[in-house]
């Protein structure tokens, strides 16, 4: 769960700054995530605890694409 808070911290760090979190799983988190984090989360302060929040109580509502990035961004301990 921390991990997952984690990635939501950097997708929202993502759509704000861009470049900011520049590791290839983190490429992919923002290009598989950052409508996610628009649809589900774009009324949230990026980088805040309640956009963590906002993306754990969506995550079963992610697109397909997002939910496998996030799987192999923590399978590579968070790279």
């Amino acid at each position: 769960m921390t991990r997952s808070l984690g990635f939501a911290a950097c997708i929202a760090l993502l759509s704000a700054t861009p470049g900011l979190c520049a590791g290839q799983g983190r490429k992919e988190l923002k290009r598989y995530c950052t409508g996610d984090a628009t649809m589900f989360c774009g009324d949230v302060d990026p980088g805040s605890k309640a956009m963590e929040a906002c993306f754990e109580k969506h995550r079963k509502e992610l697109s397909e694409h997002c939910r496998r990035a996030i799987e192999a961004y923590q399978a590579r301990g968070g790279k």
